[in-house]
């Protein structure tokens, strides 16, 4: 083989809805790498051959995504090896897509607070798999009953929060209707030992009988308030200055003029 070669380290996987790669370093001069995914059943798949990158797009190659796979990251001169010539490898941590992948952020399409309810409906994020229609599959169709979702929800600028728990994609949770509600939702996976709660939604805001107050906070009006009083002042006081002007001329011009 070729022991002289340098083999990769810092090897990590990266995934996220089944979307996964494999990095790693160091940045190769004078070879190449090729990648090799081992399944525990399934047959070695290569992947980005001779390539100089340090990342490889590997998704593709773990399909089966119950099964646990490891990678082996050649060191390899160029194409022209022999077969029975083994070049130095490093080999990855264990990885099982189903355990390990991150759950994305779910996409809220819509939400009302008619009075006391609050009703929020969202949508599963998309894996790169599909089915063999050519449509992608969510990851609801990949994890069924052992998904589900929490929403967050609390009061407009308070920081007690709430939450509630569904395996559907629709939410509606009592709320006070007098108040505005801020919320996100988050996927959730409880048969994990690890990465159980997926990424956060963007946190949107209901604005039911949302007024200046709620928008901007108490210290803005506070501001307003003292300029409105500086200005009322500063108004009274050039009055009385313009008054007394004017009564000071106007005492001037009854004077007798001297000498007369």
């Amino acid at each position: 083989g070729n022991p002289e070669l340098p083999t990769a380290v810092n090897i990590t996987w990266s995934s996220i809805n089944f979307k996964t790669i494999l990095q790693w370093q160091p940045k190769p001069s004078g070879y190449f790498y090729t990648v090799e995914i081992h399944g525990q059943t399934s047959d070695t798949k290569k992947k980005c051959i001779l390539t100089t990158e340090t990342e490889c797009d590997v998704t593709d190659a773990l399909r089966n995504v119950k099964e646990t796979y490891t990678a082996h990251i050649l060191s390899v001169m160029s194409s022209r090896m022999d077969d029975f010539e083994e070049p130095p490898f490093a080999v990855s941590e264990k990885f099982t897509p189903y355990n390990q992948t991150v759950l994305g952020k779910p996409e809220i399409q819509n939400y009302t607070q008619k009075g006391s309810k609050l009703n929020v409906v969202f949508q599963d994020p998309l894996t790169p798999y599909t089915f063999p229609n050519g449509s992608f599959q969510n990851i609801r169709d990949i994890f069924q009953h052992d998904l589900e979702y929490k929403l967050y929800y609390w009061k407009d600028q308070s920081s007690g929060k709430k939450d509630a728990t569904t395996k559907s994609h629709t939410f509606e949770v009592s709320v006070d209707s007098t108040k505005n509600y801020c919320f996100y939702v988050q996927g959730n996976i409880p048969s994990r030992r690890e990465n159980r709660n997926g990424q956060e939604s963007a946190i949107l805001c209901t604005s039911v009988g949302r007024n200046i107050l709620d928008e901007y906070g108490a210290e803005v009006f506070i501001i307003i308030a003292v300029i409105a009083i500086a200005v009322i002042t500063l108004a009274i006081v050039l009055s009385v200055i313009l008054c007394k002007r004017k009564k000071a001329k106007a005492a001037r011009e009854k004077e007798p003029l001297n000498g007369v």
